[in-house]
């Protein structure tokens, strides 16, 4: 596959599908602002179709999960991730996930969520900060600090209709764990610490 069109990529015993370079943030710590990355060159020349995508895969049955994530927010393509996961369900897909800023209601203007249930197994979104002023300083988001009240109640719909909801946050100067972990504890949903790279 041409280096300038890697879809997908492993790590560890999950696939993960890179679709898109679009993201309204410009998070401090983004594989984007680093020289090495993970390791490969995301940087799409063009967006893949669901056919690209799905070649991408071939079988799904062999990974743990699949999981969309690459170098941009992957709910910018919402139809192509609706059309790939339930095309990846029906060949046997054990799980699938979909990393997220959570700004996706926010974009469309409507509740995505509900299009969501029964192809999505893990919602893993963003939190990054516990608080508006913070999540500003640190992921620059196109919509400012109304991008952090929609990804909390994005994560707050995901609760009850996704099967796992998960809210993490990188572990960067100005983060305040402790609380974000409140936050999350508070709307119910699961709660990671990543590294910045990870």
């Amino acid at each position: 596959m041409d280096r300038q069109f890697i879809v997908s990529y492993q790590i560890q015993d999950s696939l993960y599908l890179n679709i898109t370079n679009r993201c309204p943030n410009r998070c401090a710590f983004c594989i984007r602002q680093t020289a090495t990355g993970i390791g490969y060159n995301l940087w799409l020349e063009k967006e893949p179709t669901v056919q690209e995508v799905l070649a991408a895969v071939k079988d799904p049955r062999p990974y743990q999960e699949i999981v969309f994530c690459g170098y941009g927010e992957p709910l910018s393509r919402l139809e192509i991730v609706k059309e790939v996961a339930a095309a990846l369900k029906k060949q046997g897909a054990k799980s699938i996930r979909v990393n997220t800023n959570g700004q996706a209601n926010l974009f469309y203007g409507r509740n995505i969520v509900p299009e969501l249930a029964n192809l999505v197994d893990t919602m893993s979104i963003s939190l990054n900060a516990q608080d508006a002023a913070t999540y500003v300083k640190i992921c620059a988001p196109a919509n400012g600090e109304e991008a952090y009240y929609s990804m909390l109640e994005f994560a707050r719909k995901c609760v009850g209709v996704i099967p796992r909801v998960i809210l993490s946050v990188v572990d960067w100067p100005g983060v305040d764990v402790p609380a974000c972990q409140a936050i999350a504890n508070e709307l119910g949903a699961e709660f990671r610490l990543r590294k910045p790279i990870d």
